[in-house]
């Protein structure tokens, strides 16, 4: 069982979101609190994985034109685009001899059971190939331990652990519009595949409140005492998480990471 807080910080932009991501994964390090976040994007917003070439590979001024925000993660993975979707994040303790990919199949099955829920019968993924993140979006091809629904990619979901703790963010697609992507690469690119979506699943039932209240249950009911109190969050009176989030929102507004590499 886990000491779980909840939180939902509804829609904000790239930069935020990936600094407030930042800052709950250092206030898990400092309290053995874990966070369970769920958010949605102010505008469509086209992503990078940390590690993924974009330098050269995406147009930024067709990814302007096209009023999209552009940000990169501090996760790996390969570029995804956010904008009908539930956005999770999970950050905590990392748990003492416990490998990544065990991490991420116990989250999951928060996930999984959150899904099975409201009726969308979402299976892990089992011996797909894992892609290199140049040339291909993130819903491409589902990799091994992914979500899917109907052998279709439904969760895109990537981890990173610094010093103790951890991050476990993704997206859960109500629509699909993944194939977007594709117009704003400069070179070969491989589109995705047609996605899983839960409005496929579950149509008008298909909702970011009710996507949400089915994950923070979930969460809920694993918790250690069977409650999960909600998180409230003073980003702006000089706390720890508002000193983090403020210098992390400058690292992810700066055309220097967006485009590292």
């Amino acid at each position: 069982m886990t000491r779980w807080r909840l939180l939902d910080t509804g829609a904000r932009d790239g930069a935020w979101n990936m600094a407030c991501d930042v800052a709950l994964m250092e206030r898990a390090r400092r309290t053995g609190e874990s966070v369970f976040r769920v958010y949605a994007w102010s505008q469509p917003t086209l992503s990078f994985g940390r590690n993924e070439s974009a330098h050269g590979r995406y147009d930024a001024a067709a990814i302007a034109e096209a009023g999209l925000g552009l940000v990169r993660r501090p996760t790996g993975g390969r570029a995804l685009l956010h904008d009908r979707e539930v956005t999770y994040s999970i950050t905590a303790p990392v748990v003492e001899g416990e490998s990544l990919a065990a991490s991420m199949r116990r989250h999951n099955r928060l996930l999984l059971h959150a899904l099975h829920a409201l009726g969308a019968l979402a299976i892990e993924a089992t011996g797909s190939r894992a892609m290199r993140p140049e040339g291909a979006a993130c819903f491409a091809v589902p990799a091994a331990g992914e979500l899917t629904l109907g052998g279709r990619k439904l969760v895109g979901s990537a981890q990173v652990r610094q010093d103790g703790a951890l991050l476990q963010h993704g997206s859960i697609l109500l629509d699909d519009d993944q194939g977007r992507i594709a117009g704003f690469a400069l070179g070969p690119f491989l589109p995705p595949a047609p996605a899983a979506t839960l409005r496929e699943a579950l149509g008008a039932d298909a909702s970011y409140g009710a996507v949400r209240d089915a994950l923070l249950h979930e969460v809920a009911e694993d918790d250690d005492d069977g409650r999960a109190p909600a998180l409230v969050l003073p980003m702006d009176d000089g706390s720890m998480v508002g000193r983090v989030l403020d210098d992390a929102l400058a690292h992810f507004r700066d055309d220097a990471w967006t485009w590292r590499r």
